[in-house]
């Protein structure tokens, strides 16, 4: 199929074996079409025409890729060149998952397509999505997300084909690879060139999608993981769509959903997708789903699936008090950047003394749960905290700790804040949404650390960008446990009739 300046872009289609016209589904990507064959087929069907197609400069399709650049465009031609074919009813649905879902959303969003004829999708249906390179590179609050990235950026990029071991291979013969500083120049650690990395860390307009959002027209499918690395993009789409008839669906999977279960989920939460997609399209492409926004979302530890809830308050379990969590160590630590708190890691040091290495982090620790705790909606950590330098990152991570002693990580959130050295700041840093049960006997563990490496770049700690800072420093911190809490979401225990039918509540 050729794009507007005539580079062909290789394109899969099957159809149903009825006569047409057929509604149409589109799934653009840059991982392979021929990837998604048996997806085509599963669309096919159920009478739709399904299509796959290489983006740009990937895989089939000639061209140069440009990540996040040229989607809107290419998109737009593709979605009037199936309008054309005879087997099309006219009737198009724009689908993907994380790179795919953004191809998706900016031929529903982007301006200069909505005002192309034929060019905007009539439905779209987002799983996991990445909204922009901006939006996947840092978190909200500005730090780095080196691990994801990198492997991204290694597997993916300058490239016109795909190696997803190609991180894995570099650590295998390089284990400090991503201790690599400045930042900007990791790739000489990687072995081939990747022209394309610094540009990644000066991309800018985060959120442009979000702020699009509220003047989408058209039926929208937000399909997420409990456990995804964009489970916020997700939420917030969903929350900033402007058509009324808007569906979420969250589940405890991590990024390929249901193919990636969380270790919470259980059989109930195997929900066979392609059928609710296919469902959710034909009611959307018809004018059946209500006008107003619905959602549901599998409580993990659970065969419950839920409402997704509104915005309520958090019970509190404050810093070294009665009902809480008890202080164990690091009230005053150093995070340092040679010796960084690791994200791949939950075990944890001896408490800080003689004989022992001075504290990393702050650890606080609460009793056994008394009974089952559910917990639905967004937790975060309210901290006052001080640190001796002028720029830090606070990084909060609760664990779970089981009746069986073992560690199952829950929330991680990061923020990233200028300091007046030594002067004590309040800051609330968020731990995303939590949907779980936890069983008696579980304890809560809390981590308060500077470093969260290497899912996040280490601050260097002196204002300096972390992307090209070559010279970190260390960095003394506080906890100031009598005005830090933990929030969290909890409610009262979900019943069977507190229960929804996904299937049901996605499609009405």
């Amino acid at each position: 199929m050729p794009a507007p300046d005539g580079t062909p872009l290789a394109t899969d289609l099957c159809l149903p074996a009825g006569p047409g016209p057929h509604p149409a589904v589109l799934v653009r990507t840059p991982y392979d079409r021929t990837r998604h064959r048996a997806e085509l087929r599963g669309w096919a069907r159920r009478g739709f025409a399904a299509l796959a197609q290489d983006v740009r400069g990937r895989y089939g399709s000639a061209g140069r890729w440009h990540p996040y650049r040229q989607e809107a465009a290419d998109g737009a031609a593709t979605a009037r060149w199936v309008r054309a074919r005879s087997w099309s009813d006219g009737r198009l649905l724009a689908a993907g998952a994380s790179y795919a879902a953004h191809c998706a959303l900016v031929l529903a969003l982007d301006p200069a397509v909505r005002e192309e004829e034929d060019a905007a999708p009539d439905a779209v249906l987002a799983a996991v999505p990445a909204l922009g390179a901006a939006d996947t590179a840092r978190e909200a609050s500005g730090p780095e997300r080196l691990l994801a990235r990198a492997g991204w950026w290694a597997a993916h990029g300058d490239r016109p084909d795909s190696d997803e071991r190609a991180l894995a291979a570099v650590l295998a013969t390089d284990p400090d690879a991503l201790g690599h500083l400045p930042v900007e120049e990791l790739p000489r650690r990687f072995g081939r060139p990747l022209p394309s990395w610094p540009a990644l860390w000066r991309t800018g307009d985060r959120g442009r999608l979000l702020r699009l959002a509220p003047g989408s027209n058209v039926p929208l499918l937000a399909v997420g993981g409990t456990h995804d690395p964009f489970l916020a993009q997700t939420l917030a789409l969903w929350r900033a769509w402007g058509a009324p008839a808007a569906r979420l669906l969250l589940g405890p999977w991590g990024h390929g959903l249901t193919a990636a279960p969380g270790p919470d989920a259980t059989a109930a939460h195997r929900l066979p997708l392609g059928p609710l997609y296919a469902a959710w399209a034909r009611a959307a492409l018809e004018g059946r789903l209500a006008a107003a926004p619905h959602g549901a979302v599998g409580l993990g530890g659970s065969p419950l699936w839920l409402p997704v809830p509104g915005a309520r308050a958090c019970a509190r379990w404050p810093f070294g008090r009665r009902g809480g969590l008890r202080l164990l160590s690091g009230a005053t630590f150093t995070a340092h950047p040679a010796r960084p708190v690791r994200s791949d890691d939950l075990r944890v040091p001896v408490p800080d003394g003689p004989g022992h290495r001075a504290a990393d982090r702050c650890l606080l620790a609460g009793p056994p749960l008394d009974r089952p705790l559910d917990l639905l909606g967004a937790a975060a950590v309210r901290l006052r905290a001080t640190a001796d330098t002028p720029a830090a990152d606070w990084v909060a991570r609760l664990t779970a700790l089981t009746p069986a002693g073992t560690a199952r990580h829950l929330a991680t959130g990061v923020v990233r804040r200028a300091e007046v050295p030594g002067r004590a700041g309040d800051t609330t840093v968020p731990l995303g949404f939590l949907a779980l049960r936890l069983p008696a006997g579980t304890r809560l563990r809390l981590e308060i650390a500077g470093h969260h490496f290497p899912a996040h770049a280490r601050n260097p700690h002196t204002g300096a960008d972390p992307v090209t800072a070559a010279v970190p420093r260390p960095s003394r911190r506080t906890v100031h446990p009598a005005h830090s809490a933990l929030l969290l979401p909890a409610v009262p225990a979900c019943r069977p009739a507190d229960a929804v039918d996904p299937r049901q509540e996605i499609c009405r």
